[in-house]
């Protein structure tokens, strides 16, 4: 299984595979055209109080996984967590695509080291 990931605002590539769109509001600034995503999974994006919370702050990275993985496991993130293992499934490769400036605090970080150890 191959999880890569990408910003919102870098170019698609033919090599990225379907690009999932993790987050719950649409990237600002970019057309549904140029960001040729194949899914839209909203479910698996953070809560809005806790996306507020986190406010992409390093320090509060170890507790923001925690509880992003705690409302994964909801009953609320259960169909998209579906469509995303079968997608994973399915394919050799996927890219999660996100639009957070900072590229190494975000969900799709988190949800991409939730899926490999298999915390899912």
């Amino acid at each position: 299984m191959d999880i890569r990931l990408k910003r919102a605002y870098e170019a698609p590539a033919p090599s990225d595979g379907p690009r999932i769109l993790v987050d719950r509001i649409w990237p600002r600034g970019v057309s549904k055209e140029d960001a040729d995503i194949a899914h839209w999974l909203k479910g698996l994006s953070p809560s809005t109080e806790l996306r507020k919370w986190f406010g992409h702050d390093p320090d509060k990275w170890d507790e923001f996984q925690k509880r992003y993985l705690k409302e994964l496991k909801s009953d609320n993130a259960f169909d998209d967590i579906e469509t995303l293992k079968s997608l994973l499934a399915e394919r050799k490769r996927i890219t999660l695509v996100f639009a957070a400036k900072d590229t190494k605090h975000n969900n799709a970080v988190a949800l991409k080291t939730f899926v490999q150890e298999d915390k899912l």
